[in-house]
């Protein structure tokens, strides 16, 4: 791997044709302006963009991130300025995935949501995505799901991806974005040792060619 932290970096690196443009921010929150000249200069090269988040449910007092449709927002291509975003979301909870669609819906971005990659790959056939959004812990590591699917037909190179984990959120903190006494905000992403090897696994198969 390569690390980069700036736009001219980036550009730098690009020229090598790298397998895939890993962003992580762990250390720091990352702007908009950031994410955005990220996902189009990799997009412009056709190199795949892996983005990973750590999301949260508080009450909204309480909630100490920003909101997680501003980060996708920046990172949502769109056909053009008169089409909204188009998102894939992958999340099995229905609290979890109605919270995430509301916040995407209200920034006027166009929610698929599919409960399983096989959904997932379903949905992407009917209309292809702008963004894919998916928790890191459903994502296929030994069969073909909605990566390989974006590969085999073209769009891998211009669909960022976003995978998140939530380890925090128990029956409580999901209840509570059912009724709407909580909200969702980012949060740092799971480092556990689990997490860690999904992340390699998933660039392993983004990378792939």
């Amino acid at each position: 791997p390569v690390v980069v932290s700036s736009r001219d970096e980036v550009d730098a690196q690009i020229a090598a044709f790298p397998a895939a443009l890993f962003v992580d921010p762990l250390t720091g929150p990352i702007t908009r302006t950031a994410l955005q000249s990220l996902r189009q200069a990799a997009v412009a090269a056709e190199v795949p963009v892996l983005v990973t988040a750590g999301l949260g449910a508080a009450a909204r007092e309480a909630a100490y991130g920003a909101d997680p449709a501003v980060l996708l927002k920046a990172l949502a291509p769109r056909d053009s300025e008169q089409h909204p975003p188009r998102v894939l979301l992958v999340e099995e909870r229905d609290e979890l995935a109605g919270a995430l669609t509301a916040a995407l819906e209200r920034r006027a971005m166009q929610v698929t949501r599919a409960a399983d990659d096989a959904q997932a790959v379903a949905a992407a056939s009917q209309v292809p995505p702008n963004l894919v959004v998916l928790d890191l812990m459903q994502v296929r590591r030994r069969r073909a799901g909605i990566i390989d699917w974006l590969r085999a037909n073209g769009q891998l190179n211009r669909t960022p991806l976003v995978v998140y984990t939530a380890p925090g959120m128990g029956p409580g903190e999901l209840a509570g974005l059912a009724t709407g006494e909580a909200v969702l905000f980012l949060a740092e992403r799971s480092t556990s040792e689990e997490v860690q090897t999904r992340i390699v696994d998933l660039l392993a198969k983004i990378g792939t060619n």
